[in-house]
């Protein structure tokens, strides 16, 4: 038998022990992989969203608040303001807030002038534009095969009735799941006349965009600022620092209970194989070969369990995500995240016992019964 075969064969001798560990260890890795699909998912929805209709930045208010991004409302008197800045082709306001929309308590809703949709990406496949101020709405393609509506429908939107009057379609996940209204009607619901949540600003062709976003921040700056990723957002940015935060905690603690599962798995393993690795001394195995052979064993339990708690990670949020309105984002990064993490974790958990078998004497190792 080979020396890779044995370290692979040896850490399921003790059935029951090895599947406590792999388990303890899996649980901190589905944790991981769910939750770090579901943080990237977020992020990559609200970053489309900043983008929407091809847009470079967009501009929010300067301190956090309430509306779906977690900025505080600015006055729409600011879009005129922004048009006036060299190097700006086109500024349109929007208002996006979280409501309660159909059987969804928190879905995007998003506010936009009849005549600035084209402006936002909204290409409709079936029906018409909404009329500014009206009660009536497009839904996204997605969102209308999800929820089986069609043209003619009422859907609720906060507690009043909305018409769908047309579907739109879209190669953006976001915009293709969102509804939209006129701007003046989510003024209307949220009781905030006057107010955007974000400004998307269009720059003229050849203009780098950063050096536009600058001059605007350098005008307007104590007021307003410009945002180019959702992680430049405040209270948007602190929700998912603490989402992610709560991800490594509950993993740290499943991984700390399956890393003294591995120490105590590798210790019986030790102590119930004193005299074979007696033997192996006797018959010229050399310290540093035997200290091989337990981490090895460690880290073919936590390898093990890196690739159960990958596969289940990924699969539970795949289901699940649609129960909970969220499109997962799954990039490579999880995934060696995850390994990373588990190879460490096993050559640490291996590390302790695979020293008290190096230090066991062969003659003593050979007369244990």
């Amino acid at each position: 038998m080979s020396f890779l075969k044995f370290i692979i064969k040896n850490p399921f001798r003790r059935k029951n022990s090895a599947i406590m560990s792999i388990i303890g260890i899996a649980i901190g890795i589905i944790v991981i992989v769910a939750l770090g699909g579901i943080t990237d998912g977020l992020i990559n929805t609200f970053e489309d969203t900043i983008h929407a209709g091809g847009a470079d930045f967009s501009i929010a208010g300067k301190e956090t608040g309430n509306s779906a991004f977690g900025t505080n409302t600015i006055d729409s008197s600011w879009t005129d303001k922004i048009k006036t800045v060299p190097g700006v082709d086109e500024a349109y306001p929007i208002y996006v807030v979280l409501t309660s929309i159909g059987d969804d308590y928190m879905k995007t809703l998003i506010g936009v002038n009849s005549n600035g949709t084209g402006l936002a990406d909204i290409s409709v496949k079936e029906g018409r534009i909404f009329k500014d101020n009206a009660n009536e709405v497009i839904i996204g393609n997605i969102y209308a095969e999800d929820n089986d509506y069609k043209i003619g429908d009422t859907i609720k939107i906060d507690g009043e009735n909305f018409e769908v009057v047309g579907i739109s379609e879209t190669g953006d996940q976001s915009m293709a799941s969102g509804v939209f209204t006129s701007l003046s009607k989510v003024q209307d619901l949220m009781d905030n006349e006057d107010s955007i949540s974000n400004i998307y600003v269009k720059v003229k062709k050849g203009e780098d965009a950063k050096k536009v976003a600058d001059r605007i921040d350098k005008k307007y700056g104590d007021d307003i600022q410009t945002i180019t990723s959702v992680m430049e957002m405040g209270q948007m940015a602190k929700m998912l620092n603490m989402l992610q935060a709560s991800t490594w905690a509950i993993s740290l603690l499943a991984i700390i209970i399956g890393g003294l599962g591995i120490i105590n798995t590798m210790l019986m393993s030790v102590f119930e194989r004193t005299r074979e690795i007696g033997v192996l001394k006797a018959v010229g195995w050399s310290n540093t070969k035997i200290l091989t052979m337990i981490i090895g064993e460690s880290l073919v339990i936590t390898i093990v369990s890196a690739i159960i708690g990958s596969i289940i990670g990924y699969y539970a949020c795949v289901i699940l995500a649609p129960y909970m309105k969220i499109t997962p984002l799954f990039t490579p990064k999880i995934f060696i995240q995850a390994f990373v993490i588990a190879i460490i974790v096993g050559i640490i958990g291996g590390l302790y016992p695979a020293i008290k078998a190096v230090k066991l004497p062969p003659t003593e190792a050979l007369r244990y019964e």
